[in-house]
């Protein structure tokens, strides 16, 4: 396969179980060598490395975790502190930035609390907290929501979209959870049987499924039908316009007003759907 993520995008890899997803992450970080070809971040070739220069290119990818990986016998500060200490930080500079990077997470008053004490969530703002305290440009994210509620793993999503927004971190992601893809994520890579059978912007994936495996995916996991009356005021279009079930941002909302001559808050949604010089003609 061939693969390119740029430097400050939220790339997602999303498939089915044994798609071959974490396999392809673990390359990123050199914990699984590749059987043939080369792997390169920040212009390094990570697959050609090993012991000392391994170790510290290691120190420039973040990683985080299902099922989060924390010390149990060690607090929140110091599960966030061992990752400082391995890079090798001076003792009175380790205190500071887990301070500052702890309440970055919102996970401040939690500093001294134990694993046990937390929920999964607050887990979860640990591992990335200890993933991102090295100033890391690159953070690998292992299926970070799947042992959350819905809840708790959108707010973890909009943490991950702070973190990329606010330190430019490369964030990449595996999950089968296409919603979380539509959530978060700026290009998209669908894999199956090892293999990258399609990839480019989400929106143009999920609106428009070239193979036949997204296509499958698409339809499993997304509501693909539009509500009867957005139907009625679209007369014509249904078939186009199912493609636009998709809880989108500007750019879709501009291609639905250019391609119906009607524009909508969010389409599926169904807020509001007018034509051209008209007032709202209905409301949910």
């Amino acid at each position: 396969m061939s693969l390119h993520i740029a430097a400050g995008e939220i790339f997602g890899i999303v498939g089915t179980s044994g798609a071959g997803k974490s396999t392809l992450l673990r390359t990123l970080n050199a914990l699984t060598r590749p059987s043939q070809g080369r792997v390169n971040v920040n212009g390094v070739e990570i697959s050609a490395l090993d012991g000392k220069a391994l170790r510290q290119a290691r120190q420039r990818i973040g990683m985080i975790f299902q099922h989060f990986n924390l010390m149990h016998t060690r607090t929140v500060a110091q599960n966030v502190a061992f990752s400082l200490k391995a890079a090798g930080w001076e003792r009175s500079k380790i205190a500071p930035r887990v301070a500052e990077i702890l309440t970055l997470v919102g996970l401040a008053d939690k500093a001294n609390r134990f694993p046990v004490q937390l929920s999964g969530g607050q887990k979860q703002r640990v591992g990335i907290a200890r993933a991102i305290a090295n100033h890391p440009d690159v953070l690998l994210c292992d299926e970070p929501t799947s042992a959350l509620d819905l809840e708790t793993s959108a707010t973890i999503l909009a943490l991950l979209r702070q973190i990329n927004a606010q330190l430019g971190i490369t964030i990449v992601l595996i999950t089968h959870e296409m919603n979380v893809i539509k959530s978060i994520c700026d290009r998209v890579a669908v894999m199956s049987g090892g293999k990258v059978v399609e990839s480019g912007e989400v929106f143009d994936v999920f609106a428009h499924p070239q193979h036949a495996f997204t296509q499958q995916l698409v339809s499993h996991t997304l509501n693909l039908t539009l509500p009867e009356r957005l139907r009625e005021h679209l007369p014509g279009h249904r078939a186009v316009a199912e493609n636009f079930v998709y809880r989108a941002r500007a750019v879709a909302e501009n291609f639905v007003y250019r391609r119906f001559g009607g524009a909508a808050g969010t389409v599926g949604g169904g807020d509001q759907v007018w034509r051209r010089g008209q007032y709202p003609a209905w409301q949910d």
